[in-house]
């Protein structure tokens, strides 16, 4: 699953290091609409629903934050 998500979110934003980033809302590395982009790519991918309550910038921070979320939102 990490492995996917990190095809994801360099398909979206390859100029960002990902497996490095440790506060990608926080230090702005990632837009709003990067965000959406994300959470449509992650529910078409892993068949889920992040919600509104999810949007939450502890859940995209991180790619285990964001593995996190998609576990969750499996369960």
């Amino acid at each position: 699953m990490r492995e996917t998500i990190l095809e994801i979110l360099e398909s979206i934003r390859s100029d960002i290091d990902f497996e490095n980033a440790t506060a990608l809302i926080d230090d702005n590395e990632l837009e709003s609409l990067d965000i959406v982009a994300i959470v449509g790519e992650f529910n078409e991918e892993f068949d889920v629903e992040i919600t509104v309550e999810d949007l939450l910038p502890e859940n995209f921070n991180t790619v285990d934050a964001m593995v996190e979320l998609i576990t969750r939102a499996q369960e």
